[in-house]
């Protein structure tokens, strides 16, 4: 049976029909797998997959006193690990608030997972739900990669972004750390980072990044100067040729046997290239154009 998409929420995994339940209902402290359950506080322990490294305490303590107030709107997500004893899934938030509110319990979905499906429920669910920066965004999605296996294609249906944005998250991994901590502390948006990406000299992106904090740069002026050093850097250094593999070479065999001209195959790049045909008139030229097409 096909497995049910994360991207829906977990919310609409716990109505699903698939979802291991033994039994509705709801009791205080029972902990009933596929229900909403009043759990006791001190039975929960946090998650040790929990993407989010930071949060706000001045958030926090509002969230508090609405809990105070309000009680909790929204149940957390836990995962039963034995008798009175559970692991947060999603809602660390909610339940550190809960925890400075002072309350002795708190709802709860339940539900059993493995640590790979946590891994990955509590990642999609913070990845949607939560207010993370970029770069906790960023990590996220490469956990999601490494540690459950998945391409950035499936990676997109899971959290319902394009492959491209997923691709520019994760290029802001390849920054220096000290650009990294500057985008976590918000000195500068995730438009200077795509900016300062588009550079291959570490040295360059740190001179700019300390030139967006001291003079205030905007992403338009990020942009520009990023843009001319990256035109001179291309000007002064041009791109050396990198050796031909065997089966590159063989294919440049191959056309210099079909065209008959001695055809010239350069590699710039992994996967990236120019083939360059050579005439020496234009009877040639009409026969390699005719082999082209046949």
């Amino acid at each position: 049976m096909k497995k049910p998409a994360l991207g829906r929420g977990l919310s609409a995994l716990l109505e699903d029909e698939r979802t291991d339940v033994t039994q509705k209902g709801s009791a205080q402290g029972s902990g009933t797998v596929g229900s909403i359950s009043e759990i006791p506080v001190k039975n929960i322990e946090a998650n040790p997959f929990q993407p989010r490294t930071k949060f706000e305490e001045e958030e926090l303590n509002e969230l508090s006193q609405s809990i105070k107030e309000l009680g909790i709107i929204q149940p957390i997500t836990l995962r039963k690990l034995g008798y009175d004893k559970y692991q947060l899934i999603s809602g660390e938030r909610r339940f550190r608030a809960s925890q400075l509110a002072g309350l002795d319990s708190i709802p709860a979905y339940v539900r059993v997972a493995n640590d790979q499906s946590m891994l990955e429920m509590a990642l999609v669910e913070n990845i949607q739900r939560s207010n993370l920066d970029a770069i906790e965004v960023a990590i996220s999605y490469q956990r999601l990669i490494d540690e459950c296996k998945l391409t950035q294609d499936e990676l997109s249906k899971r959290v319902g972004k394009k492959r491209s944005t997923i691709s520019n998250y994760l290029r802001l991994l390849k920054l220096p750390a000290e650009i990294q901590n500057g985008i976590r502390d918000k000195h500068l948006s995730m438009g200077h980072a795509r900016a300062l990406i588009n550079l291959e000299d570490p040295s360059e992106q740190l001179r700019i990044f300390n030139q967006i904090i001291e003079e205030q740069l905007s992403v338009r002026k990020t942009e520009e100067i990023s843009r001319e050093k990256k035109a001179k850097s291309n000007a002064s250094s041009p791109k050396k040729s990198l050796p031909l593999s065997l089966t590159d070479k063989k294919l440049k065999s191959e056309l210099s046997d079909l065209l008959q001209v001695q055809v010239r195959l350069q590699r710039s790049d992994v996967d990236k290239g120019k083939i360059v045909i050579p005439f020496d008139s234009d009877e040639q030229l009409a026969h390699i154009l005719q082999s082209l097409k046949s």
